[in-house]
């Protein structure tokens, strides 16, 4: 890898830390939750790529092997946590809740 490119990709790492936070940091609280529970959601994309190159791999060395393996476990438990805040998240708008089972009529 030549130096430019490894400077280019510093700069747009660096840049795009920068955006990520100014677009976030301007979100409402109360949109927080759906949003981060979506992206989770997309991330299954990033799983599904560690995945394949796992599999795609002829010779992985170790360390290739550990990057990948904890990248697909974050991977995993990013996208269950994304669908149980989301789940959380809708089960707080559906009838009934806080209501006791077997109330008075």
């Amino acid at each position: 890898m030549e130096s430019g490119s490894l400077l280019a990709n510093i700069a747009i790492l660096v840049l795009a830390a920068f955006v990520g936070f100014a677009v976030i940091s301007k979100v409402p609280n109360t949109l927080h939750t759906p949003l981060m529970s979506g992206t989770n959601a997309i991330h299954g994309i990033v799983l599904l790529g560690g995945l394949i190159v796992l599999g795609e791999l002829e010779n992985p060395s170790v360390v290739d092997s550990v990057v990948l393996t904890v990248a697909i476990a974050f991977g995993m438990i990013n996208v269950v946590g994304g669908f149980l805040v989301t789940d959380r998240m809708l089960s707080m708008f559906k009838s009934g809740h806080g209501e006791k089972k077997g109330g008075r009529d």
